[in-house]
């Protein structure tokens, strides 16, 4: 699942087994959130430390998802309710933008090219 959040853009699949490398069968339990941008997934963790503080981000270079944590999927459930939870916007694209700041610029205009191709998917 693809998830946007004020805090950055995550993929999140299960994860595989044992050391998480290709060629292993899938974990249902686990999960490998994946970050194009370190940040993210440092401002995700700071956010939640006590959920996700301990988990050491790994680099994967030659891959389209440079950075990753692995969780137990019971963890990932609770870091989705509580963003969830603490949503108090009615405009996510600006919230990220105030909540980012000139630092997630690059960020929010990617938002902006999503939007854009998902209005275009909508039927009408």
């Amino acid at each position: 699942m693809w998830v946007f959040t004020r805090y950055g853009f995550f993929s999140a699949v299960c994860a595989r087994q044992g050391s998480g490398e290709p060629g292993q069968p899938v974990d249902p339990d686990r999960v490998m959130v994946r970050a194009r941008v370190r940040h993210h997934l440092e401002a995700l963790q700071a956010r939640f430390g006590e959920l996700l503080g301990e988990s050491e981000i790994r680099v994967f270079e030659a891959t389209d998802y440079a950075f990753r944590i692995f969780v137990d999927k019971s963890v990932w459930v609770q870091v989705m309710a509580a963003l969830t939870e603490e949503m108090d916007y009615d405009n996510f694209k600006s919230e990220v933008g105030r909540h980012q700041g000139v630092k997630g610029g690059r960020y929010v205009g990617a938002l902006h090219g999503v939007w854009d191709v998902m209005y275009r998917l909508q039927e009408g």
